[in-house]
C-alpha cells in the first residue's frame, strides 16, 4: 500500500477544526509541535477529566481525503483540516489498517497506529447531519462504522509535508483490527 500525504493542519489551542500548515513537525513520543493535542498522557478534552494520566494514544489524527469525495456526493462540503485532523491522506485505506501499522511519512517520520477516532457530536454542530454518515450502525450486521479517520503516535520524528509519500509497514500476524481510542 502506497499513498501520498495531501495536508497537513495543526492548532494550538483547543478548536474543533485545525488550518492547514506548510508543513508540521513530528516529535517522537509527543505528536506534532506546537498542536494542542501533542503530549505524552491523553489530550483530549472532555477525557482529561476523568482520565488525565492514561497514555497519549491520540496524538496525531489521520483521516483519508476519499472520505470528502464520499461527502461530497452526499451534499456535504468537507475540506483537509476542518474535522480536526493533523495528517489527511490520498491512497492509503486507513481504516483497513491494523493495530500497530507503521506509517512512513515523507524521509524520516513514522506513526504507529493505534486505533479509531471516536466520532463525537460536535461532527454535527460542524455540519447538520454529518454525524450519521460518519458514525452508522448497520444494520445487517449491528455493527458501528467508524469512517472519522485513525489515532498513531509518533515513534519517529521528522517533518511532514503535503505531496509526500505515504508507505505502510504492517506488523507481525495476526493482525488486530482497529478499535476506538
Amino acid at each position: 500500500m502506497a499513498g501520498q500525504v495531501t495536508a497537513v493542519s495543526r492548532e494550538a489551542t483547543y478548536s474543533f477544526s485545525k488550518p492547514n500548515r506548510e508543513s508540521v513537525t513530528l516529535l517522537a513520543g509527543l505528536g506534532i509541535e506546537g498542536d494542542v493535542h501533542a503530549g505524552e498522557t491523553i489530550r483530549h478534552q472532555f477525557r482529561m477529566t476523568y482520565e488525565p494520566d492514561l497514555p497519549n494514544l491520540r496524538q496525531v489524527h489521520l483521516m483519508h481525503e476519499e472520505l470528502f469525495d464520499e461527502l461530497a456526493l452526499k451534499g456535504f462540503d468537507v475540506r483537509a483540516g476542518q474535522l480536526g485532523e493533523n495528517i489527511t491522506t490520498r491512497g492509503v485505506d486507513l481504516l483497513g489498517l491494523p493495530t500497530g501499522a507503521l506509517l512512513h511519512l515523507g524521509e524520516q517520520a513514522v506513526l504507529e497506529v493505534t486505533g479509531l477516532r471516536n466520532p463525537c457530536a460536535k461532527i454535527n454542530d460542524f455540519r447538520a447531519g454529518l454525524l450519521s454518515e460518519v458514525f452508522a450502525l448497520d444494520p445487517d450486521s449491528g455493527e458501528f462504522t467508524f469512517k472519522s479517520g485513525i489515532m498513531a503516535v509518533v515513534r519517529h520524528g521528522g517533518p511532514v509535508r503535503p505531496n509526500d509519500p505515504v508507505r505502510v509497514e504492517l506488523p507481525p500476524a495476526p493482525h488486530r483490527p482497529l478499535e476506538r481510542v
